[in-house]
């Protein structure tokens, strides 16, 4: 038992010495993100339960990029590690809390609103189509209120009467750039595996939390894919200006957590086709009469964009879901 210990944190350290830094990556072509090729979450916080505290931070400092990114390592070495990654990008943004950062490609990053380390719930939103790191904080089309950043925001503060409520606004996979993409579930699947991985480094740093999903437009349908997979701590997964997730009816995602779903009569996704043929298409409407999750407001809704504006039914409604409140 002894060895077979050594050889899974060998296999740790490892993970965590060969993963690029952001000072390499910068100038290097897109890859697979960081997570793909590191240890499991509950082994990765094993391993930095035991290391000495000046060892941590050295590695930190030394490999910004690796530990900044790695699910299950201590969350106040994450955040340090990744205002380090993003001032070495250039980007002035490291007064926030971040659980990930990775410029390439589209780019990576996850927000974290509210104090995780003490939070008894958690929230994670999952944003849709043309979302990347380059409007993460101006929102799509430089409208703020398009940005995951500041509907996160709005979310934490609405929820916040709740106590120990942290949200986090979570861009941990390449999103649709065009209807082209959007139309399937290549990239859905791609991000469920990495939403998955995410969860479980949540599970690890803070297992007595629960946790709520959040998916707006398209990142309900990576929540969808993932859903099966999902730890006991989600209990509930929600969804607005959905055209599917994949499956239809609440029974196809396989999970025990509550399903909650919200369309806007003047979203235009009511549009969409709900089918799934030649691999385009998402399924189901989970708003929809016969998919069977639990119908949230959204009447005063009056687009696609504006599920988390401030003073909504639908925002008070995704608050009292992802605050687990009455």
């Amino acid at each position: 038992m002894i060895l077979i210990n050594r050889l899974r944190t060998a296999l740790a350290v490892a993970a965590v010495i060969v993963a690029p830094s952001v000072g390499t990556v910068l100038a290097a072509p897109p890859a697979p993100a960081p997570a793909a090729a590191a240890a499991r979450p509950a082994t990765v916080r094993d391993l930095f339960a035991v290391m000495p505290a000046r060892q941590r931070r050295e590695l930190a400092a030394g490999r910004p990029g690796a530990v900044g990114n790695l699910d299950g390592a201590p969350v106040t070495l994450r955040y340090e590690a990744n205002r380090r990654s993003m001032l070495a990008a250039g980007i002035d943004r490291p007064d926030g809390d971040f659980l990930l950062f990775d410029p390439r490609g589209r780019g990576r990053v996850a927000q974290v609103f509210g104090d995780l380390s003490t939070a008894r719930r958690i929230a994670v939103l999952v944003p849709g189509m043309t979302n990347r790191l380059a409007n993460f904080w101006r929102g799509v089309g430089g409208r703020s209120y398009r940005s995951p950043a500041v509907q996160a925001a709005e979310l934490q503060r609405a929820g916040a009467g709740s106590g120990g409520f942290a949200v986090i606004a979570w861009l941990g996979y390449d999103t649709p750039q065009g209807f082209d993409e959007a139309g399937r579930a290549d990239l859905a699947r791609a991000g469920a595996a990495e939403l998955e991985r995410f969860v479980a480094g949540l599970v690890a740093v803070r297992p007595r939390a629960t946790i709520a999903l959040l998916g707006h437009s398209y990142g309900s349908a990576v929540i969808g894919q993932a859903a099966p997979r999902l730890p006991a701590q989600v209990t509930d997964i929600a969804v607005f200006g959905s055209a599917g997730m994949g499956v239809d009816d609440v029974a196809g995602l396989g999970t025990g957590a509550r399903v909650w779903a919200g369309q806007s009569d003047q979203d235009w996704v009511r549009w969409v086709p709900a089918v799934r043929l030649f691999g385009l298409g998402l399924g189901a409407k989970p708003a929809g009469p016969g998919f069977g999750a639990r119908v949230f407001a959204t009447a005063d809704v009056h687009d696609h964009d504006h599920y988390l504006s401030p003073g909504t039914d639908s925002l008070a409604a995704l608050a009292r879901i992802a605050g687990d409140l009455p």
